[in-house]
């Protein structure tokens, strides 16, 4: 499966960030993800070594740590390139990097371990043991939060707010004190236990339950149950004196540029600093099924259940590939289990085969996710190269008349945030079509998949192991359908049609008042114009088209230090709200004043573009308002 799954932040969070900047790029969007590098053998890790040295070099990353594991011990630990650059400081296997959310796992582990030893139980609720914790489930009496729900994103809760993001507490804080920082994020959505969403504050939560079961601080807990048995020796949530003397510096893109330190304000979710050192370790405890050195720590049946998602509704009809606890499925010609992670300027992928018993990490000390790529890549490629080739999977015939009542156009309903509900649902329109020996989905702007049946209801890409796509049996919600971590629902045929329609003729409007303005803006300039009364008409578009890519503008400048500059109350984050409030104000106006004057002399042409124009804006606007996007406060 193409990387669904999301680090503790990334370029996708940029993204969406971005919201208003995309607007009217949703028609050149697409809803899958981009394939994976083509792969390419290696016969030696020094070839693969001067491999990963070229990725370097040519993308101004200055270092990686790389790790390839064996059930029997690790294969080949490396420290490649430059830990600090301006000191010339290499890269050894004992350099630490920032893993972000690949740090989740750890809570995951602590809970099954607590489960085994009848401490806790993944279906015990949150409410039962963490009264104390705010949230919000509007069907907790029915459908309660679970801690299996904390730990497999399907609690329904937005992603953590921008405010959260940027919080950098220094000294930092305790975790209880980082869940009250801004419960109101912690909102269901929908009902807990049926859709994935992703959200960085529902392992915290778990975690806080393991705090108040055990009595330890849950770093410490970690530190005594995990770190230590695995001889994860200079793994650290913390930023400590011995941590900074071992840790990488985090660079930009430019590869000069350094990054500071970021204090997580939840731990839990990707505070850990390790070394390659310590995650092979890390990786040859899940190839050994919860054994190292010797002791088993865990049952192997605790692993496999992490490897498996259970509460959603596809899952609930017996999906195996998703979102597991805290350790999801990468479905290509084999099944990949694992996770990544990333902070501000580094990044880190961890992925095994348990059948295979072969393992890897790979950490950057950039943010650039297309370098981690290729890593990746070249990494999965060698791991796999001596492997025998996948069995040929059958493809059983097509249940045509189950098929039938799936076809159609689809949106997305399980957002990160509810905030960019506006925008995803448009960009992820697809449509569903039969064909004679499958299915096929087509995305926006005809980016097209084929599927081939598993069961009647499960499918999968011709080139992937594993179901990847799940046509859901429960109706409750309408008709849904599951791929790759989204949830999708029909929608009636007419509806994506006069959402792309409404997209283009915003585009071409915007684009027209700006050229008429350059026609008449030199005239009334120059004395030409006299009917200066009625010039209001025509300028309330070209101010509302103006506000509107100036806020475009400044997400886009906004983004190379996007949580200190709109996580925070700055010019940036307050400019960005006045002129979202400029382009509704422009839009309402526009209108108004082109109804008044449309009996006065005004040229047919202009007054029909301009009272288009402005009716189109502010239809754009009543939708941008209801999804919270004007008068955008991304510091609260």
């Amino acid at each position: 499966m193409p990387r669904p799954f999301p680090l503790w932040f990334s370029a996708r969070d940029c993204r969406r960030v971005g919201l208003l900047a995309g607007l009217f790029a949703l028609i050149a969007s697409t809803a899958f993800p981009q394939s994976p590098a083509k792969p390419v053998n290696h016969k030696t890790t020094a070839d693969l070594r001067l491999e990963i040295e070229k990725i370097l070099k040519k993308t101004h990353t200055p270092g990686a740590g790389v790790a390839i594991v064996r059930r029997n011990g690790p294969e080949w630990i490396a420290g490649i390139g430059l830990a600090d650059v301006e000191a010339n400081k290499p890269v050894t296997p004992d350099t630490l990097f920032r893993i972000g959310s690949t740090s989740k796992a750890f809570v995951s582990l602590s809970v099954l371990k607590l489960q085994q030893e009848g401490k806790l139980s993944l279906q015990d609720t949150l409410k039962s043991r963490a009264p104390d914790l705010e949230f919000t489930n509007p069907w907790e009496a029915t459908d309660p939060i679970r801690i299996v729900n904390l730990l497999e994103h399907t609690t329904g809760w937005d992603d953590i707010a921008l405010r959260e993001y940027a919080y950098n507490p220094d000294p930092e804080v305790t975790l209880k004190e980082g869940l009250d920082y801004n419960p109101k994020s912690r909102t269901s959505r929908w009902k807990p236990g049926t859709r994935f969403s992703y959200t960085n504050s529902g392992p915290p939560a778990a975690a806080y339950v393991i705090e108040k079961i055990t009595g330890q601080r849950f770093e410490d807990y970690v530190q005594q149950n995990w770190f230590k048995p695995l001889g994860m020796t200079t793994a650290s949530y913390f930023d400590t004196p011995e941590v900074r003397s071992r840790l990488t510096k985090l660079y930009r893109a430019d590869g000069k540029t350094t990054i500071p330190y970021w204090h997580i304000l939840m731990r839990p979710a990707g505070s850990i600093n390790a070394s390659a050192k310590d995650m092979a370790n890390y990786v040859q405890f899940y190839l050994n099924r919860g054994s190292f050195g010797g002791v088993q720590l865990l049952p192997p049946a605790a692993i496999a259940r992490m490897e498996e998602p259970t509460s959603t509704y596809a899952a609930r009809e017996g999906l195996k590939t998703g979102y597991g606890l805290s350790n999801y499925t990468t479905v290509r010609a084999r099944v990949f289990h694992g996770h990544n992670g990333g902070v501000d300027g580094g990044l880190t992928e961890l992925a095994y085969l348990p059948d295979d018993g072969v393992g890897f990490v790979v950490m950057i000390n950039s943010g650039n996710g297309g370098v981690l790529g290729q890593i990746e890549a070249l990494v999965r490629s060698y791991i796999t190269a001596t492997l025998p080739k996948p069995a040929v999977l059958p493809v059983p015939p097509v249940a045509a008349q189950v098929v039938a009542g799936y076809l159609g156009w689809y949106e997305p309903i399980s957002p990160r945030t509810a905030s960019s509900q506006d925008f995803s649902r448009i960009a992820g329109l697809m449509k569903m079509t039969a064909q004679p020996d499958g299915l096929n989905l087509t995305g926006l702007m005809g980016s097209a998949r084929d599927y081939v049946p598993v069961t009647d209801r499960f499918f999968r890409r011709p080139t992937e192991a594993a179901p990847t796509l799940a046509l859901i049996a429960n109706q409750s919600e309408g008709t849904l359908i599951e791929s790759y971590g989204q949830t999708y629902r029909r929608v009636p045929a007419w509806m994506p049609w006069l959402e792309i329609v409404g997209c283009v003729l915003a585009v071409l409007l915007m684009l027209t008042s700006v050229g008429f303005a350059l026609i008449w803006v030199p005239r009334k300039l120059f004395g030409d114009l006299k009917s200066v009364q009625y010039l209001s008409v025509r300028a309330m578009p070209v101010l509302a088209t103006l506000s509107m890519a100036s806020a475009q503008l400044l997400v886009i400048l906004a983004a190379p230090r996007m949580f200190g500059r709109l996580g925070h109350m700055t010019l940036w984050s307050v400019g960005l709200c006045g002129l979202t409030l400029a382009f509704a104000a422009f839009a309402f106006l526009g209108l108004a004043l082109a109804l008044r004057f449309r009996n006065q002399p005004i040229r047919r042409l202009i007054w029909w573009h301009a009272f288009s124009a402005s009716l189109v804006f502010t239809v754009v606007a009543v939708y941008l308002a209801y999804w919270g996007h004007i008068g955008w406060r991304t510091w609260v």
